[in-house]
């Protein structure tokens, strides 16, 4: 099939036809991810008070985008970490079992891992500016 054929080929029911309509369903689960994930809003509030924080300490350009890695990676962890705990818990029918377990577990370190790295990162840029503040 060319890539200038305008034949559509069958389409599956699931599948998203504009992108439009994808970045609809994406906001839609960013909105249900905050509200029914208390860490995701615990996140939500950290990252508020690290902006507030970038602007009163006047951080630069540079610091400004190691914040901004840090949210997405925060964030898009917080997310996937949910989205994992929700398809183990459909495929488990809500019963333990140790892979379950193991693959519930292994989504929560890669939020710690982020939520870490973003500590450090926000404590390099900031801990210096408020150093700095009180001397």
């Amino acid at each position: 099939m060319g890539l200038r054929d305008k034949r559509r080929q069958p389409v599956n029911g699931w599948k998203n036809r504009h992108f439009f309509q994808s970045l609809y369903f994406a906001l839609v689960g960013l909105k249900t991810a905050y509200r029914e994930e208390r860490n995701l809003r615990f996140h939500v509030s950290a990252i508020t008070l690290v902006v507030v924080m970038g602007f009163l300490l006047h951080v630069s350009i540079g610091e400004w985008l190691w914040l901004a890695l840090c949210v997405f990676l925060v964030i898009s962890s917080e997310v996937w970490n949910s989205a994992i705990e929700n398809v183990v818990d459909l495929a488990t029918n809500y019963k333990r079992h140790p892979l379950a377990k193991k693959a519930k577990d292994m989504a929560a370190a890669a939020v710690l891992l982020a939520a870490i790295f973003s500590l450090i990162v926000a404590s390099l840029i900031f801990l210096p500016k408020i150093w700095h503040l009180f001397s």
